[in-house]
């Protein structure tokens, strides 16, 4: 912002960089700059694809791929036992509106599914709304049915929807990482905060047995925790150098005045 920052600085100065866009420009953008993305992308193929590219423009850019942690968006329903999740999930089923789904569907990606029948398929067009929504929906390896999409979107969104006991959701997590490159997840709800604290309750125990979930948290700051190295940016981000904004302010002057200078001499008879 142009103008001083309206909180105390923190003691990592610079918060974490989160970016959530995934246009081309987006990615871009998140491969240049960005220390954390989230994603919404509904099957493994789209995510695979999305995360690879992502690293690998990050790479292009002078980044170390891996220092570019990545979350995919998820909604997990879980019970005790499988049974009791397809219940549970059943009855969130019930309350969901086709209708209202099929709005929220339209305002995310800028197409009025209302003017299609339940059987019509998802088509991309061109839309100035998420982008990233059109094309995973429409260019995925998945052909998605209208009807489909509002079941899709009554619960969980755009992300994938994850249904089971601690043990069957733990298997989906692990197997999405693994095949996907992803770095965690960012947790969607079907019903607040019902949805959260059985996370907690029920998937957290089982991953933390597993051994693939931490027991504690590390000292320090966020981005310490994330990384596990200092509290600020590292020396090779592009924001590093605005930690001394005198310095950028002389550069810039500098910079401008032989811009100036050359045009001037340009300029000038033969």
């Amino acid at each position: 912002m142009p103008g001083f920052h309206l909180c105390e600085p923190s003691p990592q100065r610079t918060p974490v960089l989160f970016q959530a866009g995934a246009s081309g420009a987006g990615k871009q953008f998140a491969a240049g700059h960005a220390e954390c993305v989230f994603i919404s992308t509904p099957l493994k193929d789209a995510t695979r694809a999305y995360v690879a590219e992502i690293r690998k423009r990050a790479a292009e850019q002078g980044r170390d791929p891996k220092k570019v942690l990545i979350y995919a968006m998820a909604t997990i329903i879980v019970d005790e036992t499988d049974e009791k999740a397809r219940a549970k999930y059943q009855d969130y089923a019930n309350h969901a509106s086709y209708d209202g789904a099929l709005v929220l569907m339209s305002g995310w990606t800028g197409i009025d599914f209302g003017h299609y029948k339940p059987t019509d398929t998802v088509k991309k067009v061109k839309t100035n709304a998420i982008i990233s929504a059109v094309e995973h929906l429409a260019g995925g390896d998945k052909v998605w049915s209208i009807e489909e999409l509002a079941k899709w979107g009554g619960i969980g969104g755009l992300g994938p929807l994850f249904v089971g006991s601690p043990s069957t959701i733990a298997d989906l997590l692990q197997e999405w990482v693994e095949e996907t490159d992803i770095d965690g997840f960012n947790l969607a709800y079907a019903l607040a905060h019902d949805s959260f604290a059985d996370v907690i309750g029920y998937v957290v125990p089982e991953l933390q047995k597993r051994g693939v979930y931490a027991t504690q948290y590390r000292e320090g700051t966020l981005r310490e925790k994330l990384f596990g190295e200092g509290p600020y940016l590292p020396a090779n981000h592009p924001a590093h150098r605005f930690r001394d904004i005198e310095r950028v302010k002389r550069d810039e002057a500098a910079a401008q005045s032989t811009l100036t200078e050359g045009h001037a001499r340009q300029s000038e008879p033969a």
